[in-house]
């Protein structure tokens, strides 16, 4: 089971979502989109937060009130945490987690620390946490589906992207090609032979000259 929230302190409005227990957390990391970073309570047991981005946002800058909600309900949905002022939430991208087969369930590790961002939490925000447990919702989603679908889709869009790329590139070689062809025979048709013809004295009459007198 993963539960979803949303958060409309952004337009279109970001879902955020976070698993069940740990076994659910190890679907959520193995089955992440590029587009997901991840919330923990530093240094304490917390549930694993994820807030899905626009693509191509950058999530060193994301909206201030965005990360506000994210990092509420990290705190809120940390036993410890919860009951804790002052306390710190790391959040990285999903594609900086690392797992291997020495890590318990639901524990991960980071690829990079350079990329591991942190935010201050002095106290739990009631009408922040109280909103976004008004949009909870709970599924049942294939996460290992959903993520071949995702891939899917990408594949198609970067083979798309490829062909329409290929056919602007063969137009503008045609293009240059015709070009090219157009300056070489720029003055074929002035020396063709019927104008050559006409501008040469060889085949002209005897009276050709009376003209000029």
């Amino acid at each position: 089971m993963v539960y979803y929230f949303t958060s409309n302190t952004v337009s279109p409005a970001a879902f955020i979502y976070v698993g069940k227990d740990k076994v659910e957390n190890e679907e959520l990391i193995a089955h992440g989109f590029d587009e997901d970073i991840w919330f923990h309570v530093d240094n304490l047991s917390s549930a694993h937060i994820y807030v899905r981005l626009p693509e191509n946002e950058d999530w060193e800058n994301m909206n201030p009130d965005l990360l506000t909600d994210c990092a509420q309900l990290t705190k809120a949905n940390s036993i410890e945490g919860n009951k804790k002022d002052n306390v710190t939430i790391v959040f990285t991208p999903w594609s900086n987690l690392k797992k291997d087969g020495s890590m318990a369930v639901g524990q991960v590790g980071f690829k990079d620390q350079r990329k591991v961002k942190r935010v201050h939490v002095p106290k739990r925000e009631n009408p922040i946490v109280n909103r976004l447990n008004k949009t909870k919702v709970e599924k049942y989603p294939d996460l290992r589906q959903e993520k071949e679908n995702r891939q899917k889709e990408l594949r198609l869009r970067d083979r798309t992207s490829q062909q329409a790329r290929q056919k602007e590139e063969a137009r503008v070689a045609k293009e240059r090609k015709e070009k090219a062809w157009q300056k070489d025979h720029a003055y074929d048709e002035l020396f063709s032979e019927d104008n050559l013809a006409q501008s040469s004295n060889q085949d002209r009459g005897e009276d050709f000259l009376d003209d000029f007198f």
